[in-house]
């Protein structure tokens, strides 16, 4: 099995109807999807590729001296003597740093600024109509999901951006690149490698590489659209495996609701909500504590209780 590739610009054609039902599947039974022909200019994406490796390369020495990099100096040391030594459970090994419209960006490389600022417009863009096409398929008004993220436009959606590497790893057997989890929020459009791999998503309870594509988009659909469209859509588990070769880029967006935006099932009357009723920003709290545990009970952790 492979994760879906679909066609984004036939979406406005005459196979309208099968982009569709691809996209649908890809939301109900992968939680994982990827794009091409996206409408992303190409020439932006090269861009992208290399302020986002020249960033890298500036942060590499320190990475080098990173608490991951000197644990498995340790473990390493700890085997030579003869000791016995357990695979670490606690930490990714993984430089990152994030992206978003409140936050200080790197200065250097001198284009990085420019050239990421058209690149997360782009990409906003594109996770607006993704969303769109799940309305749709999920039998919603056009705009339903845009408007639970940004409370019905009182709000600006959280678009986030981390931007990550994941260099060759001596002993992969010691340390994950990236812990399992689903994602805490909307619709996350990540540009990744195309040709280190090592993310995976579970699938049947099998782990499934998310095959390097050229000038793809992955989309992959966060706990909040599983809320939103009352379990249809099911945020899917995701990990990254640290590679012996290749220093592997991962630049992940994350459409997400408001902090302050409540978040609930969009059923119709009469129907059953499978999930609770709160506020993203208390999700947030909850699941920065248990990202990397099951998710269900996160959601029973912010569910209001019951009035006496």
């Amino acid at each position: 099995m492979v994760v879906p590739v679909i066609d984004f610009s036939k979406l406005h054609g005459a196979e309208r109807a099968e982009t569709m039902a691809q996209i649908a599947d890809g939301c109900e039974n992968w939680g994982f999807f990827q794009l091409v022909n996206h409408g992303i200019p190409l020439e932006l994406l090269d861009r992208v590729k290399k302020v986002c490796s020249e960033s890298y390369r500036l942060r590499e020495a320190a990475f080098r001296s990173s608490e991951p990099v000197q644990t498995l100096e340790r473990l390493a040391e700890a085997e030579r003597r003869g000791e016995a030594v357990a695979p670490v459970d606690d930490m990714d090994w993984e430089d990152i740093f994030y992206l978003h419209d409140d936050n200080q960006w790197p200065s250097d490389p001198p284009a990085f600024k420019e050239t990421m600022r058209e690149y997360r417009a782009e990409l906003k863009k594109l996770a607006e109509r993704v969303m769109e096409a799940m309305d749709e398929n999920l039998g919603l008004d056009k705009g339903r999901m845009k408007a639970a993220f940004t409370g019905d436009g009182l709000h600006a959606p959280f678009f986030g951006t981390k931007v990550s590497h994941y260099p060759p790893c001596p002993r992969p057997d010691l340390i994950t690149g990236l812990r399992a989890h689903t994602d805490a929020g909307g619709v996350i459009l990540l540009f990744q490698d195309d040709k280190v791999g090592g993310l995976e998503v579970l699938k049947d309870g099998e782990w499934l590489d998310v095959q390097p594509l050229a000038d793809a988009i992955v989309v992959n659909t966060g706990d909040q659209v599983e809320v939103l469209s009352n379990g249809r859509y099911r945020s899917a588990w995701h990990r990254v495996l640290p590679m012996r070769n290749g220093n592997r880029r991962s630049i992940a967006s994350f459409y997400n609701p408001a902090f302050e935006v409540a978040i609930s099932p969009a059923v119709g009357e009469g129907a059953a909500a499978a999930y609770p009723d709160y506020v993203f920003g208390d999700y947030m709290d909850v699941y920065n504590k248990q990202k990397f545990e099951a998710k269900e009970p996160r959601f029973e952790a912010v569910k209001a209780p019951k009035a006496a």
